[in-house]
């Protein structure tokens, strides 16, 4: 096994964790948060919605299964979410070199270094997270290579604005049975994947796009990083959308500007949901479903105006998961029905999607 660089990790209380380097070898400042997720790295690092995150992985061993090729004929690119890594840094109890699985092409930490992303093994991860569900989470940097930075909160940035696609591009074309237009506020790959599946032709838009003239049947406002507050631009279009009547899904960022537009209020989590067991529950009924999550921010549910309901609710916190109009085709969850990784207990709702729009 290769010996490893010295590197350590600074989080804003003073503490100091020392560990090994992996990946590229530079430093890098972000907001620390982690995920209790037991598999699924490769779509969990490209998930936009982590852009200026240092991701802390409490499952203590990573890498033993490398990095897979995309998946043959299937011109999204899955199974990465995105075309890069999208977190500032990740740290890791356990890193394994080495890895055996039959569809992998390079190593975890091969694939970091491609993408000038630091990596940090060898520090106490389950010690961390007490740390960071004691305190909140924090500001942190990994010290690797030369040089220093500064501590940095990603948050006071417009992230969407640096994650979403800058021009229109299309899916499914010449097969959807119906129009969608997806807002990219980071949208993750498998929601596309699944719209298509599903029978429509998505165009994908960037995040301020205005959507008042373009021809659609539905429209999904996609996942995201960051403060949703920060993109005014998006809930002003949305504001207007719903006046149209327009079939309307939000996916957990999506879900948030489609509540602001509204005139409900956000907060932000003290250590938010990052995971793929978070319980759910249906409000009003005993349907429960296990579902993926990746969100630091949360819909105030008391906030919400007359005419909007609570749909979905966190067993864990009792945070809100999801808002629907009492009239209206539009709808939102904070939860990832896609998963990616995750469980499937929730992509009936990409079904009901289509459905409105069918009806409409």
């Amino acid at each position: 096994m290769t010996p490893r660089a010295s590197a350590r990790l600074v989080i804003e209380d003073g503490s100091h964790y020392e560990g090994h380097a992996f990946g590229a070898m530079r430093p890098i400042a972000g907001e620390v948060v982690f995920n209790t997720g037991m598999v699924g790295y490769p779509e969990t690092l490209t998930d936009p919605s982590y852009a200026g995150q240092i991701l802390v992985l409490t499952y203590p061993l990573v890498g033993n299964y490398g990095i897979p090729a995309p998946r043959k004929g299937c011109p999204l690119g899955l199974p990465f979410e995105s075309k890069k890594i999208q977190v500032a840094g990740l740290i890791v109890s356990d890193y394994s070199e080495r890895y055996s699985h039959w569809d992998a092409v390079r190593s975890l930490s091969d694939w970091l270094r491609e993408h000038d992303v630091p990596a940090i093994e060898g520090i106490d991860t389950r010690s961390l997270t007490i740390k960071l569900r004691e305190k909140g989470t924090m500001l942190g940097k990994i010290l690797s290579g030369e040089g220093d930075v500064a501590l940095h909160d990603p948050n006071t940035e417009n992230l969407v604005e640096a994650v979403s696609q800058t021009e229109v591009e299309k899916y499914g074309v010449g097969t959807g049975k119906k129009k969608l237009v997806l807002v990219d506020c980071g949208a993750k790959v498998s929601i596309i994947d699944h719209l298509v599946n599903r029978g429509f032709e998505v165009t994908r838009v960037p995040w301020d796009t205005d959507l008042s003239e373009l021809e659609m049947d539905a429209v999904m406002v996609s996942n995201g990083p960051g403060d949703p507050k920060m993109c005014t631009k998006t809930i002003h279009q949305l504001r207007r959308l719903i006046q149209r009547k327009i079939p309307t899904f939000g996916i957990c960022l999506g879900h948030q500007l489609l509540s602001l537009a509204i005139g409900a209020d956000t907060y932000k989590l003290k250590y938010g949901h990052r995971s793929q067991n978070q319980p759910v529950i249906e409000n009003g009924t005993t349907r429960c479903f296990v579902t993926s999550q990746n969100h630091g921010f949360a819909v105030d549910a008391d906030s919400l105006p007359e005419g909007w309901n609570a749909w979905f609710t966190n067993l864990n916190d009792n945070t809100n998961e999801g808002i629907r109009h009492e009239s209206l085709p539009v709808r939102s969850c904070q939860f990832h029905p896609e998963a990616a990784p995750g469980p499937v207990d929730t992509q009936y709702l990409f079904d009901e999607l289509l459905s409105q729009a069918t009806n409409a």
